[in-house]
């Protein structure tokens, strides 16, 4: 009886050239021996590689669509297993072309390094003048007793033998596909090419080294919470001693007990007695950089709002250079007093008689229902 190859691999049998590979890569990921070892996924294996042979090939497939069966003689099932030696990897290149008689060649054991960040934590007063902080970290540094080589005093790198300096090795294989020419990197050599005989004692043939060392960061004025300040060349020093890559130090802005940042803008809140409201005043404020004089108009209301026109802090722009000033927003707030003496309470009754404020009370209240407030009140308990 004709076995179902397209069943095997779970294709429709109009399925098209593309979708039977796509079948088939999708189960060789699942089932090659170098993923699943189990016994029952290798037959599995066998079985879904004999009908990709199959189907891939157009006179083979005529047969099975005629009902016969190109295999039915011994040839398929365990007569020979066309992937014996041959690893996933030769798998993944033979259908994404990764080896096809085009080396890649060796790669530079030279590397550049990685970056680095450290975050400092910076006042409100730090973030407006800038600051200079010496900051230690502890990062790959390049070998000083090979100077990045990785051997020996008086020794050198030599050619690989495995791979004669080409960082890796080709294999060739004969597969349902034809004569497939895989290459992977040198096992000895790690794909570089070169190996190290003796390597260096200090930092084992990597030309770098794990080291603390303290370095001074510049912060510019205008920096705020969350901010990055690039250190060319001070991150980590790359493997073989490459190029290093850069520090960045982030900001961690602390609250302040005054004001609160919006951008370059800043808001503090000041509150004064309803007499200063109503008389007026010329009130010290302390900013950031110096003391300066608060104007209250007579009549001043809550929640009146205060412009200090370049007072805040300085505006940083992403080049790293400083354009003007923000502004300072004082917020005011009127205390009212919630106790008062006898004097204070009878200076207070003759002032709104003064004002003719009562009378304003029963007036604003009085809707043309029956009197103002204090008549309504004195109706309601009758």
């Amino acid at each position: 009886m004709a076995r179902d190859y397209y069943g095997t691999l779970g294709v429709r049998q109009d399925a098209t050239s593309d979708e039977i590979k796509r079948a088939y890569r999708k189960l060789a990921r699942e089932l090659h021996p170098d993923v699943n070892p189990d016994e029952s996924a290798q037959e599995r294996f066998r079985e879904v590689t004999a009908a990709y042979e199959v189907l891939s090939d157009p006179q083979k497939r005529k047969i099975v669509d005629m009902g016969g069966d190109p295999l039915g003689n011994g040839g398929g099932g365990g007569a020979r297993d066309p992937f014996a030696g041959f690893g996933l990897g030769d798998i993944m290149d033979a259908f994404f072309g990764g080896g096809a008689g085009g080396g890649r060649g060796p790669r530079s054991r030279v590397q550049p390094g990685s970056d680095a960040l450290i975050r400092i934590e910076l006042t409100l007063e730090e973030c407006n003048t800038g600051v200079s902080r010496d900051l230690t970290v502890d990062t790959a540094v390049l070998c000083d007793l090979c100077r990045g080589a990785g051997t020996a005093e008086g020794t050198s790198v030599q050619v690989c033998d495995t791979c004669a300096g080409r960082g890796e090795i080709q294999s060739v294989q004969r597969s349902f596909l034809g004569q497939v020419v895989t290459a992977r990197p040198c096992p000895v050599c790690r794909g570089v090419g070169e190996v190290i005989p003796d390597p260096c004692r200090q930092c084992g043939g990597d030309g770098r080294v794990r080291a603390r060392r303290t370095i001074t960061a510049k912060v510019p004025p205008g920096v705020a919470d969350g901010m990055r300040v690039r250190l060319s060349g001070q991150g980590e020093v790359g493997p073989g001693g490459g190029p290093a890559g850069d520090l960045y130090v982030e900001v961690v802005e602390q609250p302040h007990h005054t004001f609160e940042r919006n951008g370059a803008d800043l808001h503090c809140t000041v509150r004064i007695p309803m007499t200063t409201a109503a008389l007026g005043a010329v009130l010290p404020l302390e900013t950031l950089d110096d003391t300066v004089e608060l104007e209250l108009e007579p009549g001043t209301q809550p929640s009146t709002e205060l412009l200090l026109t370049g007072h805040g802090l300085p505006r940083l722009r992403s080049s790293g250079r400083v354009d003007g000033r923000g502004d300072l927003h004082v917020h005011v707030e009127v205390e009212i007093p919630n106790k008062l003496d006898a004097r204070q309470t009878e200076l207070l009754r003759e002032l709104a008689n003064l004002r003719g404020e009562e009378e304003q009370i029963v007036a604003t209240t009085n809707n043309g229902r029956g009197g103002g407030l204090f008549s309504r009140l004195r109706a309601r308990h009758r």
